[in-house]
């Protein structure tokens, strides 16, 4: 393992510093705490929207905090749960007096220490509300969760709720709009390689030299099958059919897409996919709104990418295209 690191067990710590001194106009951290909030937070008037996870998938949950997105971010360990000590703090830091959403990816340590995280909020009277994100169409359950994983959709359902929560919407409508974003949105991804976690320092799973996994988690579960390398199309081919058929997207409907890297994936492939991944949309009368591209949800320095499809209205598209200043996303 080569890795720019010290002592595996301060990645973490050491990570969220190095955030803090070079984004200060945009977070600082909490005291004692794995978590980071706006620099101006809680802000007076406005619902918070909090989110968290494992880390390893930078720039996912921290890098979306600022103005138009969130307010809280909590960093558990390398893809292991945040504390519910941890986010009971980050969502009493993030309360403005009008309550606070959590954005939660569906896995079955983030769930349930959000919950109690938001108990230990409540009973220090702060309003709170939860959207499970489970945008991942490949599998039903994982080996860590009940139901579907919540994986680089997720970062649209920020979007959407960090916008309507900038307007100045009540808690209930912030939690609807996000609600409404997860209902229409599909992701799936592929592995190239496996990642290598800090601690074990060896790859997470064996991957043949000739093969790929479909399907695969942001943790390294197992997808939908394994099979032997194709070409860019063929793997964007199989990756949108799927998305598109759990979706039933139908003819004429307008979307937003992200190809998002798994953080070992050169900038380029990702274009070759965007490429092929447009093309197919305009033979089915699809209609592309906006398509991002680039590393929004990694999986530490795993090769390969997701594809995202959003289906849209005209609220989602108003509030996907409202302002956001954070350092990893910024919309003018």
């Amino acid at each position: 393992m080569k890795k720019l690191i010290n002592d595996p067990g301060d990645v973490v710590d050491e990570m969220l510093d190095g955030m803090v001194t070079v984004h200060p106009e945009y977070v600082r951290r909490l005291d004692g705490q794995e978590v980071l909030v706006r620099e101006d937070a809680p802000v007076d008037g406005k619902v918070g929207v909090v989110s968290g996870g494992g880390s390893g998938h930078e720039p996912t949950h921290a890098g979306y905090l600022g103005e138009g997105m969130l307010d809280g971010a909590a960093a558990g360990e390398i893809f292991t749960s945040p504390t519910a000590d941890q986010l009971g703090e980050m969502v009493k830091a993030c309360d403005g007096g009008e309550g606070v959403l959590c954005v939660v990816k569906n896995y079955e340590g983030d769930v349930m220490n959000f919950d109690t995280g938001a108990e230990m909020a409540e009973m220090e009277d702060v309003e709170v509300e939860q959207v499970v994100v489970d945008d991942d169409v490949a599998v039903e359950d994982s080996l860590y969760t009940s139901g579907r994983r919540g994986v680089c959709g997720t970062v649209f359902v920020h979007k959407v709720a960090g916008a309507k929560a900038a307007e100045g919407a009540e808690l209930s409508e912030v939690k609807r709009v996000a609600e409404k974003a997860n209902d229409n949105v599909g992701t799936m991804g592929t592995a190239l390689t496996s990642c290598v976690t800090p601690e074990k320092g060896e790859p997470t799973f064996d991957l043949g030299e000739e093969e790929i996994e479909l399907g695969i988690g942001i943790h390294g579960e197992p997808g939908t099958e394994r099979v032997k390398h194709m070409p860019a199309d063929e793997i964007t081919d199989h990756l949108t059919e799927a998305v598109l058929e759990d979706l039933g997207t139908d003819a004429g409907t307008e979307v937003a897409t992200i190809v998002n890297g798994m953080g070992g994936t050169p900038l380029s492939e990702l274009y070759v996919v965007n490429r092929r991944l447009q093309e197919l949309l305009d033979e089915k009368d699809v209609e592309t709104w906006d398509a991002w591209v680039g590393d929004y949800m990694t999986s530490l320095d795993m090769m390969g990418c997701s594809i995202t499809v959003l289906e849209l209205d005209d609220e989602l598209k108003e509030l996907l295209a409202a302002p956001a200043d954070t350092p990893a996303l910024k919309v003018q």
